[in-house]
């Protein structure tokens, strides 16, 4: 059983904790911003072309006009 922390003792040991984060800085922020935007992109071309190949070799083999 985990032994109890009183609250005090708790709080002072998450504001330690929290002292130790390194926030980025807005420049790597950004980038970061932008790298995931322009992946969304790639994927959602990606899967999109995807799908119209797909539906177009279906109608193809099951010579279905749209």
């Amino acid at each position: 059983m985990a032994s109890k922390t009183n609250p005090a003792t708790f709080f002072k040991q998450v504001r330690s904790e929290a002292s130790k984060i390194t926030w980025p800085s807005r420049r790597e922020t950004v980038i970061s911003t932008v790298m995931v935007v322009v992946m969304v992109v790639v994927a959602a071309l990606f899967f999109f072309a995807a799908d119209q190949f797909m539906g177009w070799l279906l109608r193809l083999i099951l010579n279905v006009s749209v």
